[in-house]
C-alpha cells in the first residue's frame, strides 16, 4: 500500500475490517516514550465505538476508504451471476470464509455472503456460519449505504433484486435475531 493510500483526513468515510464503516473524527499525536506517534480517531457507525489507529499502521490493519461506484458495480455483478464455490467440509469452509472476511475487501465479503446464502437455502447453517452471514450482510449493507449516501433499506432492496437474478433470497436482518 502506498503512502498516499493511508493519508486520511478528518471527515473521511473509511472501513475498518470486521468492524464496518466509520468516520475519521480527528487526527492526533501522542508521545510514546521518546517518539511521537500520530493516530486516527475513528467513530465506528454501528457500535459508536471509538477506535484509535496509529497512522503508520493504517495500511497493515486494512483501513481503507469506502468503496466507489466502479467497485459497487463489481460487487453487484458478483452477486447477480450464478455459480459459487462452497467448500464441502464446514470447518474448511468456515476457515476460508473467515480469512476472506478478515481481508476487509468488500468483494470478498460479498462472496462470503453469496456462498452462505446459497448454502443456507440448501440446508441449515451452523450457528457460527449464521453469525458470519449476519456479519457479512451488515458489512455489505452499511458500506454500500454510506458509499451511495442512502438509507440502508434502499441498499437492502437493491441486494434483494440483485441476488434474485441467480435465484438467491437476500435474508432480512430480523432472521438473525435470537
Amino acid at each position: 500500500m502506498s503512502l498516499a493510500d493511508s493519508n486520511f483526513h478528518i471527515g473521511d468515510k473509511v472501513v475498518y475490517p470486521n468492524h464496518g464503516v466509520g468516520v475519521i473524527e480527528q487526527i492526533s499525536s501522542r508521545s510514546v516514550g521518546a517518539t511521537v506517534e500520530r493516530f486516527y480517531l475513528l467513530n465506528i457507525k454501528a457500535s459508536s465505538l471509538r477506535v484509535m489507529v496509529p497512522c503508520q499502521n493504517a495500511g497493515s490493519v486494512g483501513l481503507r476508504r469506502v468503496v466507489k461506484n466502479g467497485e459497487i458495480q463489481k460487487v453487484l455483478d458478483l452477486l447477480s451471476i450464478n455459480g459459487n464455490g462452497t467448500n464441502g467440509d464446514w470447518k474448511d469452509r468456515f476457515k476460508e470464509n473467515s480469512e476472506r472476511m478478515r481481508t476487509g475487501s468488500l468483494i470478498e465479503v460479498a462472496g462470503v455472503l453469496k456462498n452462505l446464502i446459497a448454502l443456507h437455502q440448501a440446508k441449515p447453517l451452523s450457528f457460527r456460519e449464521k453469525k458470519m452471514l449476519e456479519r457479512a450482510r451488515y458489512l455489505l449493507v452499511s458500506e454500500l449505504a454510506m458509499a451511495r449516501n442512502c438509507e440502508e433499506s434502499k441498499v437492502e432492496e437493491l441486494l434483494t433484486t440483485t441476488l434474485a437474478k441467480c435465484n438467491l433470497r437476500f435474508p432480512e436482518a430480523s432472521e438473525f435475531q435470537a
